[in-house]
């Protein structure tokens, strides 16, 4: 099942494999290098069905990092096109992830000496004034007319994510960044109508989502990365996020990305093969979305059981793939799968 394809509105994805987004902390001003057109086009020539970009900040202070991917000026678009070309040469389908990063933006790159300092940066910005964790600078409180902003800047960024020709746009509601802080008990504490009750909280991904539908091709499936759960006390359930797929879905969102945590440093978080699968699963069976599993999925097996068992729909793979941009052709030779494989490279696998 892993190599059959996929049809998700006019898109056809050739096989379930999916390169899951990964920062890759080489962006400059937002701009892609020359680094990422190997990196993203390898792992085309790999055989990757689908390729998730990494984060891609909608304004310059919801970067996770400085040297995050961007689309909130109009000259991204083009160098960002001749990246999703070069994969769309291998076949692969191309899809963009679009984040803030709010409180969890940093001022510096995971490589850069950190000292004693503290974390984040003095400009970032949060649904609640509320640090991330020990040693991290407390964000900025959002005001009405800044979540007004950030609501356009991401609607921005979806239409030049449509100019750029990305197969696939993706909302980044997860990992403790700023949408997943607006849904989380944990880091928003607001009294306004997008704070407090559940359905408050929901607000701002659930205005996001139904007016950027607005903005995309009918042929363009929308999709978006939730943590399905908190992994620490009061924050949110799987039980909660199955109610926001149904949601997402009520709004025309094709696919729900499932991942899990990230909303505080001190987490409490087990990591194990497969270890959000089940969450893909509940998702898909009750909200009736198509899913999309992640995390710790490294073995064929795994892979082909997750589909046969209707846990999800698509397969993502992070770590796998920076090991090895090469194995979806290597497990279907080893299978003996019938797979295309670039003509340059065919007698290397004969």
């Amino acid at each position: 099942m892993l190599y059959e394809p996929t049809k998700i509105k006019d898109i056809t994805i050739k096989n379930k494999i999916v390169m899951s987004s990964m920062c890759m902390y080489s962006a400059s001003d937002g701009f892609p290098t020359d680094w990422h057109k190997i990196h993203y086009g390898s792992r085309a020539a790999g055989g990757a069905g689908l390729i998730m970009s990494e984060a891609a900040a909608v304004e310059p202070i919801g970067r996770i990092s400085p040297y995050d991917l961007g689309l909130w000026k109009d000259e991204h678009i083009g160098v960002l096109k001749d990246l999703v070309d070069i994969c769309h040469d291998f076949g692969s389908k191309v899809g963009v992830q679009l984040a803030h990063a709010g409180r969890k933006a940093e001022s510096y790159g995971p490589w850069e000496r950190r000292g004693a300092e503290i974390k984040g940066s003095t400009e970032a910005i949060a649904p609640s004034a509320i640090p991330f964790g020990q040693n991290w600078h407390t964000p900025n409180e959002m005001s009405v007319d800044d979540i007004e902003n950030v609501k356009t800047s991401f609607l921005n960024a979806v239409k030049r994510a449509v100019k750029v020709g990305f197969d696939i746009i993706e909302i980044h509601a997860a990992h403790g960044y700023l949408l997943h802080q607006f849904l989380s008990p944990i880091s928003n504490v607001r009294e306004d109508s997008y704070g407090g009750s559940f359905e408050n909280r929901q607000r701002l991904l659930l205005e996001i989502v139904k007016e950027a539908k607005n903005l995309i091709p009918n042929s363009t499936p929308l999709f978006v990365r939730l943590s399905c759960v908190d992994y620490v006390e009061g924050g949110i359930t799987i039980k909660d996020t199955v109610k926001i797929a149904k949601n997402l879905k009520d709004l025309g969102v094709d696919v729900v990305d499932c991942s899990s945590g990230g909303i505080v440093e001190e987490e409490t978080k087990e990591e194990f093969p497969c270890f959000q699968c089940g969450f893909a699963e509940k998702i898909k069976s009750e909200a009736g979305v198509m899913t999309m599993a992640v995390g710790a999925i490294t073995e064929y097996d795994q892979a082909e059981n997750i589909l046969k068992n209707k846990q999800a729909d698509l397969v993502a793979f992070g770590r796998k793939f920076l090991r090895n941009p090469y194995f979806p052709t290597q497990w279907a030779k080893e299978k003996g799968i019938d797979f295309e494989v670039p003509l340059q490279y065919k007698r290397g696998w004969m």
